[in-house]
């Protein structure tokens, strides 16, 4: 895991709010840009930080490309900080 890349791609509110949307299922990329008031070109910026940094998978079908979340590297995440604040992991 790249913590540096995943923690740095978590700083970010509006990345945070696109990680919450596909907390409820995968979206394509125009309905994550409808709910923002910035330009498809910044929402596909964080959506590519998001990829980079291996929070979100995409998939292309026909000219759409739907993004969901890759929740493995949320629960790296949260071990790492279970860990720091010295929880016991079973």
């Amino acid at each position: 895991m790249g913590l540096q890349k995943t923690i740095k791609a978590l700083a970010d509110p509006t990345r945070r709010e696109i990680l919450g949307m596909l907390k409820g299922g995968r979206l394509s990329a125009g309905a994550i840009a409808e709910k923002f008031l910035v330009s498809d070109a910044a929402i596909s910026r964080h959506l590519s930080v998001l990829k980079d940094a291996d929070l979100i998978r995409d998939e292309r079908e026909g000219k759409f490309i739907f993004y969901e979340l890759n929740t493995s590297v949320l629960e790296e995440v949260m071990l790492w900080i279970s860990c720091l604040k010295g929880e016991k992991n079973d």
